[in-house]
C-alpha cells in the first residue's frame, strides 16, 4: 500500500531586536507631535530615546515669479536649491524636538528616511532596516481626541499597525494619552506541514505509539544551518488515518510543552495536527514506555514519514533556487526603472536644452528684426537731416538780409521803450499818491460807525430792459418754475443773468417781494445769491446767474447731470451752515429763512452753493439779556415745504434759528443717501442703531469715508430732532464737526468743467485782467483782486467797475472758496 507525503518546512531566522532604545515618530508640526515626545520621555523608564522623522521631498516646485511646476521639469540648479531648501528645514525640525529632549534632561538621538510614497511606509522601512523593538507614535490628530477614544483614528496609525514587522512593539499616543497597544510577537520556531497524496487508510488493532527514541531519529537541517529535534516529544497514533491527513507540528507548542499527540480530527479538512494531551492521557503514556514501544512501532508508518522528509528536504531547495531567482529577476527590474528614470531624466534635459536653443534662435531673430528697423529707420533719419541741413542753409541766408532790418527796429524799439519807461514811472508816482489818500480816507471811515446793514442802492430796470435780455420770455430761455413765478436766463449790460418774473397767479404778494429785495440789498455773503437788481413794475428780481442749477436737480441728477460727490457735499454742507450762522448771527436783526430746501440752494459752476428765496424769511430783533435763541416770530399760517419745516413750529406757530437748523439737518441726510426727505431720519436713525449706515449711503457719490459719514450722520440727526431745545447751536456745535471735515477730505477739483490750461474767467480780475491772488467781493456783488478794487475806491470812483451803478459802502469781504479754487487750478497746472 504505497503512499506520497510532502513535509515542508517555514523556518524563520530569528532577528536581533534594539530593545534598549524607544524610538518616536515625530512629524512636520511640532504642535501635533510635542504631546508624544512627551509621552515617550516620562515613560522611557531609562531607555535611550531616539527621534524617527519620514522626509517627503516636494513633488511641485515653487518658482521665484509664481506657481509651481513638477520637478521633472524644472533645471537641476533650482531643484537642488529647493532639495537642500528642504532639508535645512528638516533638520531645523529635528533640533526642535532634540531641544525639548533637552529641557527635560534627557539626551537623544536622531535619524531620518527620504521616502517618495507615503510617510506610513517610511515607519515601516525605518523599523526593518533599524530593527527597531520599540515605537512610539501618534494614533491621531490632537483635535481628534475623545475620553472615549480606544481605536486607532490616523491612516498612518492603522497602516503601521497592519504593517510593521511583528517584533516591534508599538505605543499609539493621542494627547498625552495612551490609545492603544501593539503587543510584539515572538520569533516562532519553524512548523513543519505534511501533505499526503494517494491516502490509503491504515487499519491495525493496536496502532502503538511513537516514543521518544523514534522521535529523536526524525531530525532534518533546516536552510539557515539549525536542526529541528522532536526528542521530547511523544507521539499518540490514532486507529486510522488517510493519506491526505496533514501533520502539522507549532514550533511554539513543541517548545512549551513535553509531550505531544498524533490525532485525527474528523471535523476539518483530513489530516493530522500536533496538539498537547490531556494531563490524564500523559500520566497514562508514561507509566510503561517500554512495553507501548515494543507493541506499537510500525515500520511502514516510519518509512513513511522518512519519506516525506525528504521530500520536504527537495522541496526547500527547490524553493530556495526559487527565492534566489525572484531576487535575480527583482534586481534586474530595479535597474531597468533606474534606467528608464535616467533616460526619462536626459529626456527632459533634453527637452529643455531644445527649448533654451530655441528661445535663444528667436531672440536672435528679434534682435535681428530690430537691427533692421533701426537701419531703416536711421536711413530715412540722415535723408531728414540732409533735407533739413539744405533748408537751414537757405534760412541763414535769408536771415542775414533780414538781419539789417531787424537792427534798425531793435533801434526804434529802445527809445520807445525808454519812452514807455517814463510814462510808466510818471504812472508810478500818481498811484502811490492816490493810495496815500486812500489809506487817508479809510482812516477816516475806520473812525466812523459802520454797519452792515447800510441800504445798497441796486439797479432798477424797466419792462422793456427785462423783455429785450429775455428776447420777449422766449420759453427756450426759462430755465425753472416756481410757486412765485418763473426764471428767465438773459443778459443784461453784457452780463449773465437770472431774472425771475412774478406769476399773476402767485400766492407771493409784494410784501414778500419787498421783504426779499429789503433782505438782498443789505446782506454780502460768498454763499447769498446776489441781487443785481429789481423791476418794480413787474415785481421782478434779478440775480447773477449760476449755471449749476439747484442742489435738489443735482440730488435726483435731472437732465443726466453728473451726481455730486461726496467731497463736494461736505463743503456744500460747510458753506451752507456758514451762510446760515451769517443770517442768525446778523445785528441788529436776526435773519431766519423759514424755506431752507434743496430748491432753494443754487449752484454755480465749480458747485459753491448759494442759498436764494428770501421772500418768507423772518428779520426780528434779537433778545439782549437772553442766553439762549428767543421766539422771533409767532404765526397761525405756517409757510414753506412740509417734510423740511420744524415739527414745533408746526404746532406752536413760533419760527426760530433752530427751525432753519431743523431743515439743515435734514438736507444732511438727503446729501449723505441721496433720498426723498420724507421719514429719512427715521429711516438713518435705525440704520445706525443696527450698524447698516453703509448700505443707506448714495453709492452715486462714490465710497464715503464710513467714519466722517457716520460722524455726519449723528450730526444731522441732532439737528433733526423734534425737541427745539436738543439741537445743536450751528456756530459753535456743527461748525466744529464740518469744518475739519471739510479741510481733511480730498478736494473735489471745482475746475473739472475746464479743459485745457487757460485759467476761467471767473478767475480773472475785472480791473487788472489778471488771475486773482487775494479775491475780495466788493458790495456790488463782484469779486476783485484786494488791491484793484481798493485802488478803484482809494482814486475816488463811488461806483461799480462793472455796472457803473453807486457802490452802497467801501467795504469788501475776501472769497475764500475762490481763493481755494485758484490756488487748487494753480497746484494741478
Amino acid at each position: 500500500m504505497g503512499s506520497s507525503r510532502e513535509i515542508m518546512g517555514k523556518p524563520r531566522k530569528e532577528v536581533i531586536v534594539e530593545d534598549d532604545k524607544i524610538y518616536v515618530a515625530v512629524g512636520k508640526e511640532l504642535k501635533e507631535s510635542k504631546s508624544t515626545l512627551l509621552w515617550a520621555l516620562h515613560n522611557s523608564k531609562g531607555n535611550q530615546i531616539c527621534i524617527v522623522y519620514v522626509h517627503l521631498p516636494a513633488k511641485l516646485i515653487p518658482m521665484p515669479m509664481g506657481g509651481k511646476f513638477p520637478a521633472a521639469q524644472v533645471g537641476e540648479k533650482e531643484l537642488k536649491a529647493f532639495r537642500n531648501k528642504e532639508h535645512q528645514e528638516m533638520l531645523s525640525i529635528l533640533d526642535a524636538y532634540l531641544n525639548i529632549c533637552a529641557q527635560v534632561g534627557i539626551h537623544a538621538e536622531k535619524i531620518h528616511i527620504e521616502m517618495g510614497s507615503t510617510i506610513e511606509e517610511g515607519i515601516v522601512e525605518l523599523i526593518s532596516q533599524q530593527r527597531i523593538g520599540k515605537l512610539v507614535m501618534g494614533a491621531a490628530a490632537d483635535r481628534s481626541y475623545s475620553r472615549k477614544m480606544v481605536e486607532l483614528k490616523s491612516r498612518k496609525a492603522i497602516y503601521v499597525r497592519n504593517h510593521a514587522p511583528d517584533y516591534c512593539h508599538i505605543w499609539f499616543v493621542c494627547k498625552d494619552r495612551l490609545i492603544y497597544t501593539r503587543e510584539a510577537v515572538k520569533q516562532p520556531i519553524p512548523h513543519i506541514e505534511t501533505k499526503s497524496s494517494n491516502a490509503s487508510d491504515v487499519n491495525q488493532p493496536n496502532a502503538g505509539f511513537l516514543t521518544q527514541e523514534l522521535v529523536s531519529r526524525l531530525k532534518f537541517p533546516d536552510s539557515n544551518g539549525y536542526e529541528v529535534s522532536f526528542s521530547e516529544c511523544d507521539l499518540s497514533l490514532g486507529t486510522s488515518f488517510s493519506q491526505s491527513s496533514v501533520c502539522s507540528m507549532e514550533a511554539e507548542s513543541l517548545c512549551n510543552s513535553s509531550r505531544h499527540s498524533l490525532v485525527r480530527r474528523d471535523s476539518e479538512e483530513p489530516g493530522l495536527e500536533l496538539v498537547a494531551l490531556p494531563q490524564s492521557q500523559d500520566k497514562h503514556l508514561g507509566s510503561s514506555p517500554h512495553s507501548v514501544l515494543e507493541s506499537s512501532i510500525n515500520d511502514h508508518l516510519y518509512d513513511q514519514l522518512e519519506h516525506a522528509m525528504i521530500e520536504a528536504e527537495n522541496a526547500r531547495r527547490v524553493a530556495f533556487e526559487e527565492s534566489m531567482r525572484r531576487r535575480k529577476a527583482e534586481k534586474e527590474a530595479l535597474d531597468a526603472i533606474c534606467k528608464a528614470k535616467a533616460a526619462e531624466r536626459l529626456y527632459y534635459e533634453e527637452l529643455r536644452l531644445r527649448k533654451e536653443t530655441e528661445e535663444k534662435l528667436a531672440k536672435g531673430k528679434e534682435e535681428l528684426d530690430h537691427t533692421k528697423k533701426l537701419w531703416i529707420k536711421i536711413s530715412h533719419e540722415l535723408h531728414e537731416t540732409v533735407d533739413r541741413k539744405l533748408s537751414l542753409e537757405n534760412l541763414a541766408e535769408k536771415s542775414n538780409l533780414s538781419l539789417g532790418d531787424l537792427e534798425e527796429k531793435l533801434l526804434s524799439a529802445v527809445e520807445l521803450l525808454k519812452k514807455y519807461k517814463n510814462e510808466h514811472d510818471e504812472l508810478q508816482t500818481e498811484r502811490d499818491n492816490a493810495l496815500r489818500e486812500a489809506e487817508k480816507l479809510r482812516k477816516q471811515l475806520a473812525e466812523g460807525p459802520s454797519n452792515s446793514h447800510v441800504p445798497v442802492f441796486f439797479s432798477v430796470f424797466s419792462f422793456p430792459d427785462l423783455e429785450k435780455a429775455t428776447n420777449y420770455f422766449d420759453p427756450n430761455l426759462k430755465i425753472g418754475e416756481g410757486g412765485y413765478g418763473s426764471i428767465y436766463k438773459g443778459f443784461l449790460r453784457h452780463t449773465e443773468v437770472a431774472i425771475k418774473i412774478l406769476n399773476p397767479n402767485s400766492m407771493q404778494g409784494p410784501q414778500e417781494f419787498d421783504q426779499e429785495v429789503d433782505v438782498l440789498s443789505k446782506l454780502r455773503h460768498p454763499n447769498l445769491v446776489t441781487l443785481i437788481g429789481t423791476c418794480p413794475e413787474s415785481w421782478a428780481l434779478v440775480y447773477e446767474y449760476l449755471p449749476g442749477g439747484s442742489l435738489e436737480d443735482r440730488l435726483i441728477c435731472k437732465d443726466n447731470a453728473p451726481p455730486l460727490p461726496w467731497q463736494t457735499r461736505i463743503r456744500i454742507a460747510t458753506e451752507l451752515c456758514s451762510a446760515l450762522v451769517f443770517l442768525h448771527s446778523s445785528r441788529p436783526s436776526c435773519i431766519i429763512h423759514g424755506d431752507l430746501k434743496p430748491a432753494n440752494i443754487l449752484l454755480d459752476e465749480n458747485c459753491v452753493c448759494k442759498l436764494s428765496d428770501f421772500g418768507i424769511c423772518s428779520v426780528v430783533s434779537n433778545g439782549e439779556t437772553s442766553t439762549e435763541q428767543t421766539t422771533l416770530l409767532f404765526t397761525t399760517e405756517p409757510k414753506g415745504t412740509f417734510t423740511y419745516m420744524d415739527p414745533e413750529f408746526l404746532s406752536t406757530g413760533e419760527l426760530t434759528p433752530k427751525s432753519d437748523v431743523y431743515s439743515f439737518g435734514i438736507i444732511l441726510l438727503r446729501l449723505l443717501t441721496g433720498k426723498s426727505a420724507l421719514g429719512i431720519a427715521k429711516e438713518v436713525e435705525y440704520a445706525l442703531a443696527k450698524g447698516t449706515l453703509d448700505s443707506l449711503l448714495d453709492p452715486s457719490a462714490g465710497d464715503w469715508p464710513f467714519v466722517q459719514a457716520e460722524q455726519l450722520a449723528r450730526t444731522a440727526l441732532r439737528c433733526c430732532d423734534m425737541s427745539r431745545k436738543n439741537r445743536p447751536d450751528l456756530g459753535s456745535d456743527v461748525w466744529r464737526v464740518l469744518e475739519p471735515m471739510k479741510a481733511s477730505c480730498p478736494s473735489s477739483s471745482v475746475l473739472r468743467l475746464t479743459s485745457d490750461n487757460h485759467a476761467p474767467n471767473y478767475f480773472i480780475c475785472p480791473i487788472f485782467q489778471e488771475l486773482m491772488q487775494d479775491p475780495h467781493i466788493a458790495s456790488d456783488g463782484f469779486t476783485y483782486e484786494a488791491e484793484a478794487i481798493r485802488g478803484w475806491i482809494d482814486s475816488g470812483h463811488d461806483t461799480s467797475p462793472m455796472t457803473n451803478v453807486a457802490l452802497a459802502n467801501h467795504n469788501i469781504i475776501p472769497n475764500r472758496a475762490l481763493r481755494s479754487a485758484i490756488q487748487e487750478w494753480l497746484q494741478q497746472n
